[in-house]
């Protein structure tokens, strides 16, 4: 037997992926469900995926599949659910489908004095697809710190990054330091030195050999939420 916050998530997944083809994320879960934390929805999709109603597929954004529906339940119309039992609602199944796409989020990034390194996915958010090379590979970021102020980055704000491991010029850019931590600034190369840039003068610009530094990603884009 599910518990009532179990059988609200497995309708709310049932629904968005009717109307939409494609799993809510877990913030849109998390807002549905009236929960504080995305680790109470990791909880109950763990729940309900023991007691097989749900599968997760392997190596695909947002990837749940409903798998059984309770014994006697009738699936309630998805319009429905969405209006009367939730508080989140569905963006259009054609503005998912052909103009955006889906990439991981992986953690922070630090736009001031860097932290740790790049961590695992822990979500994936929904982005516009003019932000997407065709054929590579993008991630998502958090900022945190305010030394690309000037550029119009600001913390809080997500960086979509096309993972690659060379850079122009004045790309800005995830730079790994020294394997441990990661930062986002302007790049410039001087000899076998590279500058890591900030756009806000509060910020010193950081010099290394350049075997000290790897690219990890060039910013492609940002988003804001107000």
């Amino acid at each position: 037997m599910l518990t009532r916050k179990q059988l609200d998530l497995l309708k709310f997944i049932h629904s968005r992926v009717q109307i939409d083809g494609v799993s809510p994320s877990f913030d849109e879960m998390k807002e549905a469900l009236n929960l504080r934390s995305k680790s109470g929805i990791h909880r109950l999709i763990i729940a309900l995926e023991e007691r097989g109603f749900i599968r997760r597929l392997a190596h695909r954004a947002r990837a749940i599949e409903v798998v059984k529906l309770p014994e006697g339940m009738e699936p309630p119309a998805a319009a429905n659910v969405i209006r009367h039992d939730f508080r989140s609602r569905p963006e259009p199944a054609a503005l998912i489908d052909s103009d955006a796409g889906s990439v991981p989020l992986i953690g922070r990034i630090a736009a001031g004095t860097p932290i740790e390194a790049l961590q695992e996915t822990i979500d994936h958010i929904t982005v516009p697809r003019a932000m997407l090379s065709p054929r590579a590979e993008h991630y998502a970021l958090e900022v945190k710190g305010d030394s690309m102020l000037d550029a119009g980055i600001r913390e809080g704000d997500i960086i979509v990054v096309k993972r690659q491991d060379h850079a122009d010029d004045g790309d800005i850019v995830v730079a790994l330091i020294e394997d441990q931590e990661a930062t986002l600034k302007t790049l410039r190369r001087s000899g076998r030195t590279i500058e890591l840039i900030a756009a806000n003068p509060a910020y010193e610009t950081q010099r290394y050999d350049a075997r000290q530094v790897k690219i990890q990603g060039r910013m492609v884009g940002l988003i804001r939420t107000y």
